[in-house]
């Protein structure tokens, strides 16, 4: 096939089919310097969100990981001064002109989406969140910017009394102990068994800014998490399940339960960078 058809009737191909032609883009953008940044960081969500489409289509992690190498393979013989090279980047320039000024997106989830937000507040802001909720106490889950610019993983929960937890951590499934994602009835149990689990745990925590809380609350906390964990939630299949946990010193723990979906292809869009 040529280069040149990467592109084309591309909206009626199969996930995985366009998976393949976005990590053929990529991989040839990487060896030919097609693009500029965003529109490199623009096609970088779209073979994300392709990627978890074709995971929930039902391919598995190694048969896209297989697809990404045969995109690799195939850029790596492409004449990066090729009349359909050329063609294909043309394409892609245009088809991605729009995201330099689209400022927030939603990403679908099974249950829960995630809101991505890229405007530039110059305050404390939400820029990528899913909401979750244990019993009165909602939390919001994502990623923050403070009045500088600095962004960092956190979540924000909101009390409704006394006592208040002394940890805070992230739990998920750990590829290294479990290699197949786990996607099972909620009857079963939404996270994995616990000898296949990691946690990210809270770096620090503080009063929340008031701008971070849920509407109609006056006051919360929020708790940082470093990025390896972002990294780990990135890396789960979009189907999947981790918890936000709560620990409190009379052993009792407050889960809150959020979907992976398309955190990677959401936190993608965010490197387009502040608008």
């Amino acid at each position: 096939m040529a280069v040149a058809a990467l592109c084309g009737g591309a909206a009626h191909a199969g996930a995985d089919r366009l998976y393949y032609e976005r990590s053929l883009m990529l991989a040839a953008d990487a060896r030919c310097g097609l693009f500029e940044p965003q529109v490199r960081a623009a096609l970088d969500v779209s073979a994300h969100q392709a990627r978890g489409a074709a995971l929930r289509a039902g391919a598995t992690s190694d048969e896209l990981a297989n697809t990404g190498a045969r995109a690799v393979l195939r850029a790596r013989t492409a004449d990066c001064a090729s009349d359909d090279l050329t063609t294909a980047a043309a394409r892609v320039r245009d088809g991605f002109a729009g995201w330099r000024r689209t400022a927030r997106m939603t990403f679908p989830g099974e249950r829960q989406d995630w809101s991505a937000d890229r405007t530039r507040y110059g305050r404390d802001a939400w820029r990528l969140s899913q909401t979750g909720r244990f019993r009165s106490a909602p939390v919001t889950f994502g990623r923050v910017t403070d009045a500088g610019g600095e962004e960092g993983l956190a979540a924000v929960v909101s009390f409704p009394g006394r006592p208040r937890p002394y940890g805070a951590r992230i739990v998920l499934r750990d590829p290294d102990r479990a290699h197949r994602p786990w996607i099972i009835q909620a009857s079963v149990g939404l996270l994995p068994p616990a000898n296949t689990r990691r946690a990210f745990w809270a770096a620090s925590h503080e009063a929340a800014p008031g701008i971070l809380l849920p509407e109609g609350r006056r006051q919360g906390e929020i708790w940082r998490f470093p990025e390896a964990a972002g990294d780990a939630i990135a890396g789960l299949d979009p189907r999947e399940r981790f918890t936000v946990e709560f620990l409190f010193r009379d052993d009792s723990v407050m889960r809150v339960h959020f979907e992976a979906g398309d955190f990677a292809a959401a936190r993608a869009f965010l490197s387009l960078g502040p608008l």
